[in-house]
């Protein structure tokens, strides 16, 4: 069971580096530009999508303008990522006191088929209220996940078809209240490193 919990957690990180050097010009940057070359330009994330969020309300990127948003996809069966990302962003937010109310976190589900409006409910009250737990059709979740670079895919299991898997991208994207990428994260982040960076930019 550790065995199998590990590899799930270096995948997971494994998708979120990839993702991470073919969408943001900045990683690119650092990895693989020479001593005296210079890049620049607008990390191809984020976009138009209408999801349903755990009241079973229908909401769009649109609903979210003016604030800060912090992106993070998942699936409410996910043993691992999923819960270490949404503490990290609960006790974050939680450190950051009134700047707090600048930011809407927002957890996207992977997987419709299982994460119905009410699943989603149950689950982000265990972490947070302010947290918005957003599903949808699978078109429309395959949508969202391609506004923002996100890998996802079943990962079945033969003894106990309906106790299938996900692996999928583990990064926390920043959205501004435009709805442009600020920056990223990783569960893996510390709580402190976390707050100071989101508080530099609140």
């Amino acid at each position: 069971m550790r065995a199998k919990l590990i590899v799930s957690v270096a995948v997971g990180l494994l998708i979120g580096a990839i993702a991470a050097i073919l969408v943001l010009p900045q990683v690119r940057e650092a990895l693989f530009a020479g001593p005296n070359s210079a890049t620049s330009g607008r990390a191809l994330i984020g976009g138009p999508f209408t999801l349903t969020d755990q009241n079973g309300k229908q909401v769009s990127d649109k609903d979210f303008r003016g604030r800060y948003m912090l992106v993070f996809f998942g699936f409410t069966h996910c043993p691992d990522i999923c819960p270490a990302g949404l503490q990290l962003i609960t006790a974050a937010l939680d450190k950051l006191g009134a700047k707090a109310e600048n930011v809407r976190p927002v957890f996207v589900s992977v997987d419709p088929e299982r994460d119905t409006p009410e699943t989603l409910a149950t689950y982000v009250k265990n972490f947070s209220d302010r947290i918005v737990g957003l599903t949808g059709t699978p078109e429309e979740i395959a949508a969202v996940a391609r506004a923002y670079r996100v890998f996802y895919e079943k990962t079945p299991n033969e003894s106990v078809p309906s106790d299938y898997g996900m692996n999928h991208t583990s990064i926390i994207y920043l959205m501004g209240p435009d709805g442009d990428y600020v920056t990223h994260f990783t569960p893996m982040t510390s709580v402190d490193e976390m707050a100071q960076r989101l508080s530099k930019v609140l």
